[in-house]
């Protein structure tokens, strides 16, 4: 496939939403946006302390002030908070992706690993935390636009490598960086309560310049200036 043609493809699946459903009970937008809101919010901290199975409607309902009675004007099931909260910590093209970090080519590797972990790990924190651990609960064809966003993802940190290599680097080799890269922002956070003693952007200039090391004997990236 063309290059010109991938990237529209890559671009497509990355910009790609989950399917939230549409309820037209209120016509107030405005009150439509802040009650969503107040539900998303409380619903993605129960999820967090509770999980996804143990959160009950009820539990949100508590949780965030709206009343059982009419919730359902604003969202239309549990599964359908889930896709709503994803669509903004994970699916939200709000904030860069490490391939976008990566087009700058002002950037050294460290500087770039260094920006996007911090911004994973800060940031989308609740986010990533959120994703994997509703993975089991999520349905099947939103494990599925995930997976694809997943992979598109990793293809255009590979493409962003591959233009910062300074040798012929084979595909496997960059999918299995581009990998590691991910699973590094996903669920280093994960782990952090051993490091409670290490301030987060020590452990963050650790890491990036680490596996930045690690790139650069792989694909031949110039060293930081």
């Amino acid at each position: 496939m063309p290059e010109v043609q991938t990237k529209k493809r890559v671009q497509a699946v990355r910009e790609k939403l989950l399917e939230e459903a549409e309820i037209h009970n209120v016509q107030n937008a405005t009150l439509i946006q802040k009650r969503r809101a107040q539900i998303c919010d409380a619903a993605l901290e129960l999820f967090l302390e509770k999980g996804f199975a143990s959160t009950t409607i009820r539990d949100i309902c508590a949780r965030s002030g709206v009343n059982q009675a009419s919730i359902y004007d604003y969202i239309a099931n549990k599964n359908d908070i889930l896709r709503r909260i994803m669509n903004q910590v994970w699916f939200g093209p709000e904030m860069p992706s490490l391939s976008e970090i990566l087009e700058d080519e002002s950037l050294s590797l460290e500087e770039a690993l260094t920006s996007y972990f911090r911004l994973t790990w800060k940031t989308k924190r609740k986010g990533s935390l959120l994703v994997y651990r509703s993975v089991p609960y999520m349905l099947d064809e939103d494990r599925k636009a995930m997976h694809a966003r997943e992979i598109a993802n990793m293809k255009d940190v590979s493409d962003e490598l591959r233009r910062r290599a300074r040798r012929d680097v084979a595909d496997a080799e960059l999918e299995v960086i581009a990998n590691f890269l991910v699973f590094q922002a996903a669920f280093a956070p994960m782990r952090d309560w051993l490091n409670k003693d290490v301030p987060q952007e020590e452990i963050i200039r650790i890491i990036a310049h680490g596996i930045a090391a690690m790139i650069r004997a792989i694909i031949g990236e110039p060293e930081a200036s």
